[in-house]
């Protein structure tokens, strides 16, 4: 097979394995982005690693389509919903924050039902990556020290990979998205990769606390096979140090071209899902145009056949 555009050609690129970065609502940069690339490459994983909303937008690529979701949430959340209810505090039962709910409902209605079932039957081994409390802290004190340590790296040392987590006791935990046996199971898994108190409440798994895997690590190429075959990882971060494609261990990375639009955990402006998604279409194409014309990029992923290219 060969992807031509703007009379480029080149023979089929094989990524046996993708890593998909959380980010909230930043992930819609991935949707764009694979939609794009997914059918000019042809491309079939193996295994996808994700965490946080880089799962469920990795489940939501098997299950339905991106613009069906978009349409979704344009709906949904037609009637401007707050980010903060402060005034809910006084409420017993009325959430302060709605983002929980409005998240769960959502991955309910994208991902559940006879979706879930083609997940199932027609996706790679999906790898959902989520984090386990360190022994030493309770649930509740691990939110206050986690994110604290995840943000204070973040904004001060801005690595690729992230040290803070694992230094303090965060562990990592894999399930396989195929191993869920019902919608509920599917989705109590994303919620728990996901988990970001005080956004989502604290989620538990086998009667033990969880949080976002991004604690550990929010790019998590270490759940994909060691030697696993050409790698392509999609951040949804800018790091300013790196071009928007470059090479790190062997694997493929793809950043936004700029800053998204869209906030992680920004429920109040669905045009901007819009806007980034579009972002991530037209860095897809400028990615497929990076592997038409720059060879050391097609070396990394290990193209199949000889590989030619024309102006």
């Amino acid at each position: 097979m060969r992807y031509e555009s703007r009379g480029l050609k080149y023979r089929r690129i094989v990524f046996e394995q993708v890593v998909f970065a959380g980010g909230g609502h930043r992930c819609w940069w991935q949707a764009g982005f694979w939609e794009v690339v997914r059918p000019a490459l042809d491309l079939k994983p193996r295994v996808i690693a994700a965490v946080s909303a880089g799962a469920a937008t990795a489940c939501l690529l098997y299950a339905n389509d991106s613009r069906t979701a978009l349409a979704y949430y344009r709906d949904r959340l037609a009637g401007k919903p707050r980010n903060l209810y402060p005034g809910n505090l006084w409420r017993r039962g009325a959430p302060v924050f709605p983002h929980h709910g409005i998240y769960r409902a959502a991955l309910r209605e994208l991902i559940g039902g006879a979706r879930f079932r083609r997940l199932i039957d027609e996706a790679p081994e999906i790898r959902v990556a989520f984090a386990r409390v360190p022994g030493w802290l309770g649930p509740r004190s691990a939110v206050g020290v986690g994110l604290l340590a995840y943000n204070l790296e973040k904004y001060w040392r801005r690595p690729l990979h992230p040290t803070y987590g694992r230094r303090l006791g965060f562990k990592r935990d894999v399930a396989r998205v195929q191993d869920c046996a019902t919608d509920d199971d599917l989705i109590s898994l994303i919620i728990a990769s996901s988990c970001t108190p005080p956004f989502t409440p604290i989620e538990y798994r086998d009667g033990r606390a969880t949080m976002d895997g991004g604690m550990v690590d929010n790019v998590p190429v270490d759940v994909v096979d060691a030697g696993g075959g050409p790698t392509l990882v999609l951040v949804t971060r800018r790091y300013p140090a790196h071009a928007p494609m470059f090479v790190v261990g062997g694997r493929v990375y793809v950043q936004p071209s700029r800053k998204v639009p869209v906030a992680n955990w920004d429920y109040t402006a669905p045009d901007k899902y819009e806007q980034t998604f579009d972002l991530g279409r037209s860095d897809g194409e400028a990615f497929l145009h990076t592997f038409a014309t720059r060879p050391e990029f097609r070396g990394a992923a290990q193209a199949t056949g000889d590989t030619s290219q024309s102006a």
